[in-house]
């Protein structure tokens, strides 16, 4: 499926899950630069990944689905999406050493 064109959706969570860290990386850590950095690298990362979403390695979860999940790793975190037809819909933005395969 490389060079199609895709459509980018975000579901609610990966956008209230994105928020909490900048957050989070903003005003505990009291670093809003590297909240800005963060911000920008999860932006591009999504959109080099939509030129051929499925041409990554699907994560394997206990739950057979109809649309495996993938991933796209940004500093300490993961992008988490699914790709439906033509969409490219992101779902989920976690902590990379938390549990994260338990969340999805």
């Amino acid at each position: 499926m490389l060079g199609e064109d895709y459509t980018l959706e975000y579901l609610p969570l990966f956008d209230k899950e994105l928020s909490e860290a900048v957050r989070y990386i903003s005003f505990e850590l009291r670093n809003p630069d590297a909240a800005a950095r963060l911000v920008d690298d999860v932006e591009r990362a999504i959109t080099d990944r939509l030129f051929a979403p499925e041409s990554f390695e699907p994560v394997q979860t206990e739950k057979d689905r109809e649309h495996p999940y993938y991933r796209i790793a940004v500093g300490n975190y993961l992008v988490l999406y699914c790709v439906i037809g033509k969409v490219m819909e992101v779902r989920r933005f976690v902590y990379a050493p938390s549990d994260w395969r338990s969340m999805i």
